[in-house]
Parts: C-alpha cells; sequence; structure tokens
C-alpha cells in the first residue's frame, strides 16, 4: 500500500515544490494548512490559502486547513512578550518549530492518517554514527537545521523534507515546470507575527514601554531609549544617539534600572566575548561526552566557528570559543554542528 504523507502547505515555493515531489515518487499525499495568526490586519493567511488551495487542485491531493491560533498564542507568543518585556531578544521560529509545528501540527497530520508529515524546511534526514541525524539544507543560502535543532530520533523517523537536497532556484524551476501558481511568490521573512508592520509599534501594543537612559559603561548617560524591549546587543541602527566619533552599539542591557548600555565603534572590546554559558540544550542524537569539540552558530546568519563544550551541569552547559565572539545576545539559540549534521543546541544565557 502507498505511503501517506502529510504535507504542511503554508502557501509558498517549497512546501508546493514538497508537495510535488512527493506526489511524483509514488507518495498518497494531502495538503494540511495551518493558521496561526487572528489578526486580520496585514496577515498574509487568506491568500495564503487561497494559493494553498491553487496548489491542491493542480496537484489533484485534498486540502484541510486548522486553526492552531490559541496554542500559538499561548506556547510561542506569550513566551515572546514575556522575553522582551524582560529585556530579551526571544527566536519565535525555533519555539513556533518545537511547540506547534512538530507537536500539535504534527499531532494533527498522523489524525489524518499520514505516515509522515512533510515540510517545505532546507534540511536533510541522513544516517549518521548508526542512527538517524539532522543535517544542514544543500543550500548553504537557505539552510534551515539552525531552527529545527530540537528535533529527536523519534520525530525524525516521522519527517520527510524533500526540498533538502535542491537549491532555492532548482525548487522555483520545478514549480515552474509544473505551473504552480507559488513559483514565484517571495519568500516570508522577518517574525512570523509581526510580518511587515513596525516592530515598535506593532510590540507597543502587547507591552507598556518603560523609556529610560542609555549610559556608557562608565555611567554616562548619552541618550534616552524608548524601551529596553526595542533593542538587542550588537544593534547599531535606531539609537538616535547623535554626536563625534564612531557609531555606537548595543553592549549590554541593564534590567534593574531599565538601562540600555552602549559604546562606540563596531570593534569594542565589550561587544566580544570568548565563553558562554546556555540552558534549555536539546540534543538531537546522543549525548556527547565532554569536552567535546565540534562548530557552533550563536544566531542564524553567523558563520561556523570552533568550540569547545566543556561540561554540561544539570541545566547548564559551558561553552568556549577558540576565537571571541561579536555580539552573544541571551535567549538567542546557539547551535553545534560536526561538519553538515546538526547535533543540537541549546538557549544562551548569558556571555562570560
Amino acid at each position: 500500500m502507498k505511503k501517506t504523507v502529510v504535507v504542511g502547505l503554508s502557501g509558498g515555493v517549497d512546501s508546493s515544490v514538497s508537495a510535488l515531489l512527493l506526489k511524483q515518487r509514488g507518495y498518497r499525499v494531502i495538503g494540511l494548512f495551518m493558521r496561526n495568526w487572528e489578526d486580520d490586519e496585514d496577515c498574509p493567511a487568506v491568500a495564503d490559502y487561497e494559493d494553498a488551495l491553487c496548489v491542491a487542485s493542480a496537484l489533484d491531493i485534498p486540502l484541510y486547513s486548522v486553526n492552531f491560533s490559541h496554542e500559538y498564542w499561548q506556547d510561542v507568543f506569550s513566551q515572546c512578550l514575556k522575553e522582551y518585556a524582560a529585556g530579551y531578544t526571544p527566536n519565535p521560529d525555533i519555539l513556533c518549530n518545537r511547540e506547534i509545528k512538530f507537536k500539535v501540527f504534527f499531532n494533527k497530520a498522523m489524525e489524518l492518517g499520514g505516515d509522515y508529515l512533510s515540510t517545505g524546511h532546507y534540511c536533510r534526514i541522513l544516517q549518521h554514527q548508526g542512527q538517524l541525524c539532522l543535517a544542514r539544507g544543500t543550500d548553504e543560502n537557505k539552510d534551515q537545521s539552525y531552527f529545527l535543532y530540537t528535533l529527536k530520533q523519534s520525530m525524525l523517523e516521522k519527517v520527510l523534507f524533500p526540498v533538502g537536497e535542491l537549491t532555492k532556484s532548482e525548487v522555483r524551476k520545478l514549480a515552474l515546470s509544473a505551473n504552480l501558481v507559488t513559483a514565484r511568490k517571495k519568500d516570508s521573512t522577518g517574525i512570523c507575527f509581526i510580518g511587515k508592520r513596525d516592530f515598535k509599534s506593532f510590540l507597543s501594543r502587547y507591552i507598556h514601554p518603560h523609556p529610560g537612559n542609555f549610559e556608557t559603561l562608565s555611567g554616562q548617560e548619552v541618550g534616552k531609549h524608548d524601551g529596553m524591549e526595542f533593542y538587542t546587543i550588537g544593534q547599531r541602527r535606531g539609537l538616535g544617539i547623535g554626536g563625534p566619533g564612531d557609531a555606537w552599539y548595543v553592549v549590554g542591557k541593564d534590567p534593574q534600572r531599565n538601562v540600555v548600555v552602549v559604546e562606540q565603534g563596531d570593534e569594542h572590546p565589550a561587544l566580544f566575548h570568548k565563553a558562554l554559558i546556555a540552558y534549555e540544550t536539546s540534543w538531537v542524537g546522543n549525548i556527547p561526552r565532554f569536552p567535546f569539540t565540534c562548530t557552533a552558530k550563536i544566531r542564524y546568519r553567523s558563520s561556523d566557528v570552533k568550540c569547545t563544550l566543556i561540561n554540561q551541569d544539570s541545566d547548564r552547559l559551558s561553552i568556549e570559543f577558540d576565537t571571541p565572539q561579536k555580539a552573544i545576545t541571551p535567549r538567542q539559540a546557539i547551535v553545534f554542528y560536526d561538519k553538515d549534521v546538526c547535533l543540537g543546541g541549546a538557549t544562551i544565557l548569558h556571555a562570560c
């Protein structure tokens, strides 16, 4: 009997081509569209659903729709609001994958009779040292393994990533050859629940800003900020601090005093640290023996850097880098790699 794959059809080109490839490979394909946000203002969900319908029709597959707005609000958005309010910079994409796409959405796919769930993520599942592993996508510029480090072995057995072996240009060519309406559709960018809206004005609807001071490490006041939640470590643009000399950068925050700490110059020593402490560690496969040397990314677009995982004490992981790293940001993810294999990751607690 044919295996059934439930494809998360988002209305984008990547999930569209995933469905196309799976059907060509002989699977029974079911489309499943997910809505996570109820705010109709600037929300593309309606147009995305129409595109998903067109793709399903072109591929002659059924399409179902589910609404996980409540779960998204409770398990992703509200958690992000708490972090923003505390002055941190959370990563909602990782939360969404862990709590929504590969939990409640996955469960719904299984309820529909799926043997597998498929998404349009650019990553691969390979055999590594006798077990399934998560690996980077072939297209280095589109690789999304960074956002999926919380996946476990049991999930990898039930998930397919058809576009992981392809480049973005190859995906678009396949969509064009199949006359899919999403072939030339632009990729969605930015924070998912904000979309094209101004970050400050959107966040101010949910968090009451508390303006305060910009201060240097020596305590000199150099300006006023609009609220700690609007700034992140390493930020240069949008500070509004004038005067002579190099550009100003955010180098730290003092939540107790509502102070954003800044210094001048993109090479200021306060921007660089050679170690960090992380927590909420998640390993895709076996926990390594410490100390352990690998590479890591401290943000999605950063390059891999060599590091040593010193030890894991309870829920704390100590990491030392071969060279100092710029703008290590609390509540962002650090993700570990062995060449192309994603070993796992953790949430950054603080630099040290």
